[in-house]
């Protein structure tokens, strides 16, 4: 593992576990879609407004919250109990770049089916053994996306085509991490978190690369398993909390 800024393996690592401190806090909640998630208590609501927020995470942030108190004055005070009374073709107007009110439509459709199967995390289930969130997310998508129009399907990320399914990684990291530091919730238990990954964007990319963790030069899947990979070298049992270091580095920090 060589860095572009020549740290030994010890010296990168007490760096990155410093950093993911220093951003896993309350403060970067109130900059981030996370926090429209957190004016909840209950755990459905939590769940529905999580999985929204992160399909439409793709932008800068103020313009993600921004479309997000959109979506909180469509599903109001209780969304869950809105999606479980969801009509179809009843969704109001609502666009954040290419995901407009089709898509939502469709979403709708899909959350209201996976609580009249169980609830969202038993969507995710998998009787794969020792699965991996790859495993994870193919099991959510083939219950969920019966329900989309086709074009909403590329809402919807596939591992197994290539993508890093960015948003889909960064929700169950959300669920899945202890709320120990104030910003992930720790709701769901089917899911280990030494399971997690990194949410893999530009930004993040490149500061994995600089750093040496990654030397692969697609944001794709197999990026996603490199990256893990180098950072379970440093903790194997919560390696997702580096990506409060890596985002952080990148958007806050201008690394």
């Amino acid at each position: 593992m060589a860095s572009s800024f020549n740290l030994d393996p010890h010296t990168l690592k007490d760096f990155l576990n410093h950093k993911a401190q220093e951003f896993e806090n309350a403060t970067f909640i109130s900059a981030d879609p996370i926090s429209l998630a957190h004016r909840f208590e209950k755990k459905e609501d939590i769940e529905i407004i999580g999985f929204l927020m992160a399909t439409i995470a793709w932008g800068q942030r103020k313009s993600i919250i921004q479309s997000g108190e959109k979506l909180l004055s469509i599903l109001g005070n209780e969304p869950h109990l809105y999606v479980l009374e969801y009509q179809d073709g009843t969704c109001p107007n609502f666009t954040h770049r290419t995901f407009n009110q089709i898509d939502l439509n469709g979403f709708l459709l899909g959350l209201k089916a996976c609580y009249q199967e169980g609830n969202l995390e038993y969507a995710f289930r998998t009787n794969v053994p020792d699965a991996g969130i790859f495993e994870h997310i193919q099991a959510f998508r083939q219950r969920f996306i019966p329900y989309l129009e086709p074009r909403t399907l590329k809402h919807v990320a596939n591992p197994a085509q290539g993508s890093a399914a960015k948003r889909l990684v960064m929700f169950l990291r959300w669920m899945v991490r202890s709320k120990r530091g104030g910003v992930d919730f720790g709701l769901w238990k089917s899911i280990s978190p030494d399971k997690l990954m990194i949410p893999l964007d530009v930004h993040t990319g490149n500061v994995a690369r600089k750093l040496g963790l990654l030397q692969r030069k697609q944001n794709d899947w197999q990026a996603n398993e490199e990256l893990i990979a180098a950072l379970k070298e440093f903790d194997p049992l919560d390696p997702a909390k580096y990506d409060f270091a890596l985002f952080g580095l990148g958007a806050i920090d201008n690394f």
